[in-house]
């Protein structure tokens, strides 16, 4: 694709070529064998920034480098202001994903300070727009991996391994040049008191807005969820026609057994209003051990259960200990846990989805505001005091897949939700 103009005809672009250009340049910088793949703290991902901020820069953004080796950028004059509004998200993808999720958040902050100085417009408060790194858990299990060391949250996550190399999280992070003693100690790698509002905004990763035949909405807020990235079911190997089933300790039929216990309970909890989701992502027998005729003697499998209720999440921690002794006491095996991740659920700012309503009002669009299914950075933020709010925009086909499928005019409508809400 053709560079785009340089900063003195730079008016001459409309924000839809920007987006265009942006979104297909960086998917052809980062392709995979089937959609992209942006590692957390890889080289891909720091080419990314590195395209980003040379594309800022060659507009006349004002461009620099936080602690966590966060990309930020600004219009000039805002560069050294005390206070601000960060717009922000993540470049990061999960392996084989789509190219918007993440991404879609930046290049709207982008295109809110380049409109701004194209029209001559003054937001009412400075803005900072920020690309994070290492918000998928895909790579190392934990999520939110950039905002929570930028929030001083991240230290008992730092063990993680990389899913290829077996490399701590600690590892990986300081060979990006990352001041790890901070984030070991959970000093914040910003001052948090500078920050006014985060605001974010994030394909929908579910159908709601397709239903609902719109385009963008305001985001009330975001599950929070505990995890486990591989539990053990540890029982006994056997013949598969020689053990009858009273003397079998079949580990596969004993998390198959938890399974559905758990399932049963999720339909008992939204049967009774509260909001629960629950998914087993990762199931697996050792590939060099197991056989048709074989009992396996283990099986591990990853465990995501999610919730706007923080008392929903604690009674179904507590659920899911039963269920595990009861199954082991009638099978006769043994669950073995790794240690839990935890984000807690976050509330978006009353006044924030006020105003990105009143925002949507005021261009004409139909206001609607729904819950955020999907984790994002904006709960890290929201959580450590700062206040938070968040545009969804219509995506078919969901995402953490090849065939996100979100319409730039779509993207462009959510975009122009956050640069009317920054006017003030």
């Amino acid at each position: 694709m053709n560079a785009l103009p340089r900063p003195a005809d730079v008016s001459a672009v409309s924000d839809l070529e920007i987006a265009s250009y942006l979104f297909d340049e960086i998917a052809s910088r980062t392709r995979d064998v089937e959609g992209v793949s942006r590692p957390a703290f890889s080289q891909i991902e720091t080419d990314t920034l590195r395209f980003l901020e040379d594309f800022a820069l060659s507009h006349g953004l004002c461009v620099w480098y936080d602690a966590g080796q966060n990309a930020r950028f600004c219009l000039p004059e805002d560069r050294d202001a005390k206070r601000y509004v960060i717009v922000g998200s993540h470049v990061d993808s999960v392996p084989a994903g789509g190219n918007f999720d993440g991404l879609a958040g930046v290049v709207a902050g982008l295109l809110c300070l380049l409109r701004a100085k194209r029209e001559g417009v003054k937001f009412s408060r400075p803005v900072h727009v920020l690309a994070m790194r290492g918000e998928e858990s895909a790579w190392f299990g934990p999520c939110y991996i950039g905002s929570k060391a930028l929030t001083g949250t991240l230290a008992p996550e730092l063990a993680a391994k990389h899913k290829a190399d077996g490399r701590t999280l600690d590892e990986h992070m300081a060979d990006v040049g990352i001041p790890m003693e901070k984030v070991r100690e959970s000093v914040p790698l910003m001052d948090l008191s500078e920050i006014e509002a985060y605001l974010e905004l994030h394909i929908e990763q579910g159908p709601l807005l397709i239903g609902k035949k719109l385009p963008a909405a305001v985001v009330s807020g975001i599950r929070g969820n505990f995890r486990h990235r591989r539990i053990r079911c540890l029982g006994e190997a056997g013949h598969s026609g020689a053990v009858p089933r009273a003397y079998r300790r079949d580990p596969v039929l004993a998390m198959s057994d938890l399974l559905v216990r758990l399932d049963e309970s999720w339909m008992t909890i939204l049967n009774m209003g509260d909001d629960l989701v629950l998914t087993a992502g990762m199931v697996s027998t050792d590939p060099a051990t197991h056989a048709m005729s074989r009992i396996p003697d283990e099986i591990s499998f990853s465990l995501d259960i999610r919730s706007q209720s923080a008392k929903t999440l604690d009674d179904m921690r507590r659920l899911l200990d039963a269920e595990m002794r009861q199954v082991e006491k009638e099978r006769k095996v043994r669950f073995e846990l790794d240690r839990e991740m935890r984000v807690e659920p976050a509330l978006c700012a009353p006044e924030i989805v006020a105003g990105l309503k009143a925002a949507m009002e005021r261009l004409g669009m139909e206001p609607f505001v729904m819950p955020s299914g999907g984790g994002h950075d904006a709960a890290v933020f929201a959580a450590a005091g700062v206040p938070s709010g968040m545009v969804f925009v219509r995506n078919r086909n969901g995402s953490h897949n090849p065939q996100e499928a979100m319409d730039l005019p779509d993207f462009l409508a959510g975009t122009d939700i956050l640069h009317e809400f920054l006017k003030g």
